[in-house]
């Protein structure tokens, strides 16, 4: 945060607040016809560098690096990680600026590095559930404690119909089991 305050991106100190993307300002407390006593919620952002080659849809981005940038409520879980979801019909944000238009299908099979993760390459899968208006709409995935997560991946190892459906390679699921990361007495290290 000094760096960005030391740059100029930042001119005044921080104050949490509920912004409106309806009315495009922030709202105070008692602004809002819904939501009262809601307070900011904190994520942590996971830059995921995607791997050449790129997909076509991509490729006016090819020679520069590219990240994912992928919100998580749990980053001491990022060990654990064994894939990246999006939604595959969901919009990719266009602000501040748009470089390709992009759907969630566009992502599905990229390869990426991902900071702290025990696999060198994890894959951006496909995930029914993701809401694109919260955190990045991009998610990643560590199925030893998300069950939604779990779920997800089993899903797509156990129905070939529905990696078919979503162009899913096989090489992309099948060989990622679970990493078990965080020991929850009674529970074990998948508590999920």
């Amino acid at each position: 945060m000094w760096k960005l305050k030391e740059i100029g991106k930042i001119v005044k100190d921080k104050r949490y607040t509920i912004y409106s993307p309806l009315d495009g300002q922030p709202c105070a407390d008692h602004d809002r016809a819904t939501g009262e006593g809601v307070q900011p919620q904190e994520y942590t952002i996971i830059k995921m560098e995607e791997v050449a080659p790129f997909p076509a849809k991509l490729g006016v981005l090819e020679g520069r690096k590219v990240f994912l940038a992928a919100a998580t409520l749990r980053p001491e879980t990022m060990r654990g990680q064994t894939n990246a979801w999006v939604l595959p019909e969901g919009k990719v944000p266009e602000k501040p600026t748009c470089l390709v238009d992009l759907t969630g299908y566009d992502l599905i099979g990229l390869p990426l590095k991902s900071p702290l993760a025990l696999n060198q390459i994890i894959y951006a899968l496909p995930m029914l559930t993701i809401l694109t208006d919260k955190g990045t709409g991009i998610v990643t995935s560590v199925p030893s404690d998300a069950p939604d997560d779990l779920m997800a991946l089993r899903d797509l190892k156990l129905k070939p119909a529905f990696r078919s459906k979503c162009d899913v390679r096989d090489e992309w699921v099948m060989p990622f089991d679970i990493i078990p990361i965080i020991d929850i007495p009674e529970f074990g290290d998948k508590a999920a």
